[in-house]
């Protein structure tokens, strides 16, 4: 008598007729399946380019030059001379300009207009893209079972990023107050929201990569040891991102750029000198650049132990997963002491970001792969 595998149904009958006739999720790579992930791949694409431009409209102090939430006509820039007259003097009310930007002529306002109307017009044109993809899978009843949920989460956290993107940039829309940018914390927030938008995107990609049969197959082979640590340097890689945003927020990795002392000391000078004692960790550049470091280290330490784990799986795909996230890591922390050298140019920063981007998803790479390995004969290993 041949054994029975326990995802099987009781009843014997259905479980030959689901051998015979496969579900819609397994009904070719080239179906809804296929077709869902390469427009999941393009959303990814977007996702990274709004990161960067993102990023660069950071650095370039662009953010806060359209002073409106207009979801819609917000998509329309200025056409006119006086259109454009009339924006430049919306910013001339805020305390950027009253405070850091009194030189600006117009032609220079223009510059940082583009950089956050290009980011904005890139949300508008990737929540676009989402709709028309979802919908149109959704009404040509292509999305497979068990997917709707997941395809429409994707949606729903890019419709919560706008609103959170408008609470940052309010921020920092002020007059008297003496705010000359976002909050760094609102900051962060934003920048959490997209890297969690791409982990869903990325992870969902994985899954369709693979049919759903040989995915409950390799579950079975589940590495529940080297996930449970993968997940851990996840969730340890996203808390450094979070502070990298804080350290962008306030330009502290222009603070200190020496390294690996800060001004010549372990622990950086006048470290707590704003009151109340809490606003240091938010706002004080030289102990959030600090935090940032140690976070750092301490990230690095973890991401060899998982490393060295990973490297011990039975699967030859899932050692190859951990062995490009420790490749990614080490340029990461190279590009991060040189960029706190070089005083944290445009240039050095946003690779930074880019270079962060690029250990998620193969961090989350070498998760999945733990999860579900890709078993293979012992000749090819």
């Amino acid at each position: 008598m041949s054994k029975r595998s326990i995802f099987e149904e009781v009843d014997s009958t259905k479980a030959e007729a689901s051998a015979i006739a496969p579900g819609l999720l397994d009904r070719g790579r080239d179906g809804a399946r296929g077709a869902i992930r390469v427009w999941l791949g393009i959303l990814f694409a977007f996702v990274v380019a709004m990161i960067v431009v993102g990023g660069l409209t950071r650095l370039t102090d662009s953010g806060l030059s359209i002073t409106e939430w207009r979801p819609v006509t917000g998509a329309i820039p200025p056409l006119s001379e006086a259109e454009w007259q009339s924006e430049f003097e919306k910013y001339q009310q805020i305390d950027q300009w009253q405070i850091e930007n009194q030189w600006m002529g117009l032609s220079d306002f223009k510059e940082i207009y583009w950089w956050e109307w290009g980011h904005r017009q890139l949300g508008r044109v990737l929540g676009l893209i989402w709709a028309l993809g979802f919908f149109g899978f959704l009404i040509a009843r292509k999305i497979p079972t068990g997917w709707t949920g997941k395809l429409l989460l994707p949606g729903a956290l890019g419709a919560v990023q706008g609103a959170i993107g408008w609470w940052m940039v309010a921020s920092g829309v002020t007059s008297g107050e003496g705010m000359t940018s976002v909050a760094s914390y609102r900051l962060a927030t934003h920048l959490g929201i997209a890297f969690l938008i791409l982990g869903y995107i990325s992870w969902f990609m994985f899954q369709l990569g693979r049919s759903e049969r040989d995915l409950m197959q390799a579950r079975r082979a589940k590495e529940a040891k080297i996930y449970g640590m993968s997940t851990g340097l996840l969730h340890f890689a996203m808390l450094q991102i979070l502070l990298g945003a804080l350290v962008a927020g306030i330009d502290a990795g222009r603070s200190y750029t020496d390294w690996p002392l800060m001004g010549g000391q372990v622990f950086p000078p006048d470290a707590f000198s704003i009151e109340p004692l809490w606003r240091n960790f938010l706002e004080n550049p030289g102990l959030v650049q600090f935090i940032h470091r140690v976070s750092g280290y301490l990230l690095a330490i973890f991401g060899v132990v998982v490393w060295l784990r990973g490297r011990r799986s039975a699967h030859g795909a899932t050692r190859f997963a951990f062995n490009a996230v420790m490749a990614a890591m080490t340029l990461q922390i190279l590009l991060g002491i040189i960029t706190v050298l070089q005083g944290a140019p445009w240039q050095s920063a946003i690779l930074h970001q880019l270079l962060a981007v690029v250990l998620w998803v193969l961090i989350l790479r070498a998760r999945f792969l733990s999860a579900y390995p890709i078993t293979t004969s012992i000749k090819d290993q």
